[in-house]
């Protein structure tokens, strides 16, 4: 919270009490969906699991699955997922695609909300 933040509740709850302030940072519908599903995404265990294998490695989907214990195509259902919300990309190189993570962006929050449950 910021030092101009400002306490909202009245006894009456009129409308004039909420000032432009506050109004400006509630977030559209729009970009409320694309965080709420990039958080959704972060809500698998296993999507959790390769984030954090590619936030050191960049990996093809073989190597990903042998490490994870799973089988390729599951492995290709959770990275697809991930690509399409542009939290991993893939790279081609001969028959093998190696993918990393998108962005420092991705990298930052996998850290910190590792920190979080580490650390509280």
């Amino acid at each position: 919270m910021t030092d101009d933040s400002i306490t909202l509740c009245t006894d009456s709850h009129d409308e004039e009490r909420l000032t432009t302030k506050p109004k400006e940072a509630i977030l559209t519908s729009d970009l409320a969906t694309q965080v709420a599903e990039l958080f959704k995404a972060l809500s698998d265990p296993t999507r959790v699991r390769i984030i954090s294998l590619l936030s050191h490695h960049e990996l093809c989907v073989g190597d990903l699955a042998q490490i994870l214990g799973m089988t390729q195509p599951a492995v290709s259902h959770q990275l697809r997922v991930l690509r399409n919300l542009r939290i991993v990309r893939g790279r081609k190189e001969g028959r093998h695609v190696y993918y990393s993570l998108m962005d420092e962006h991705i990298h930052d929050l996998f850290d910190q909300g590792l920190s979080h449950v580490r650390f509280g």
